[in-house]
């Protein structure tokens, strides 16, 4: 085989590997958002969880999905993660759901975030665009929400509350850029971890447009 058959069987490689991972990616999301959903069900009239335990419970699994992402106890894991999300955001929804308007904001959300996710993973996989350059911000601003986060949690105020959740859009926007940009471009093989990153800004996104709907409609 000389050089040039060579890249080519190389190139082909690697478009099957970055193939396979993206679809092995939106597979396992796929699978993982519906299981939070079943959670969030089996959770709608129960009592919430205490914001320290429901963040201790939350950075635990993911610390532990991370570790075990490149066995296949990384998958049980990521499904105990994702349960453990949607079970803490239950109770939440099912009050939504029982007021006058809370459905309606429920499904707001909904459609927003999937416009948002499918918008621009739709970008980036038809541009093609390299967004490795987001790195450095995607860094900084996850020391700064989980700074925010434990302040937040302290010393509750409303406009912080506010600032967040628009921060917490943005940058989860930014992470899904990044993340999609990632795996079509080879920089991201395990698709544990792709579906883990995208997964956590699907739920930020809705979480955050749920908290300012509520705002906004004086719910809060």
């Amino acid at each position: 085989m000389n050089e040039v058959d060579f890249n080519i069987a190389q190139s082909q490689e690697s478009v099957l590997a970055i193939n396979k991972v993206l679809k092995n990616t939106y597979l396992l999301l796929g699978m993982t958002l519906a299981f939070s959903a079943l959670t969030a069900m089996l959770s709608f009239n129960a009592p919430a969880l205490s914001p320290w335990i429901f963040l201790l419970g939350a950075y635990g699994l993911l610390f532990l999905t991370h570790r075990l992402a490149r066995s296949p106890w990384g998958l049980l894991t990521t499904f105990g993660f994702t349960g453990f999300i949607g079970y803490g955001v239950g109770p939440l929804i099912g009050l939504l759901l029982t007021s006058q308007s809370g459905s309606e904001m429920v499904l707001t959300a909904l459609g927003g975030t999937a416009f948002i996710f499918f918008g621009l993973s739709g970008w980036v996989l038809a541009s093609r665009k390299d967004f490795s350059f987001l790195r450095g911000f995607i860094a900084a601003g996850c020391l700064v929400l989980i700074a925010a986060i434990i302040i937040s949690l302290i010393w509750p105020m409303p406009a912080l509350q506010l600032a967040m959740s628009v921060a917490f859009m943005f940058f989860s926007s930014a992470v899904i850029l990044y993340q999609t940009s990632e795996i079509i471009h080879g920089g991201e093989r395990n698709y544990i971890l792709a579906t883990i990153t995208l997964y956590l800004s699907i739920y930020n996104i809705f979480v955050s447009l749920l908290h300012l709907l509520m705002a906004f409609s004086g719910n809060d």
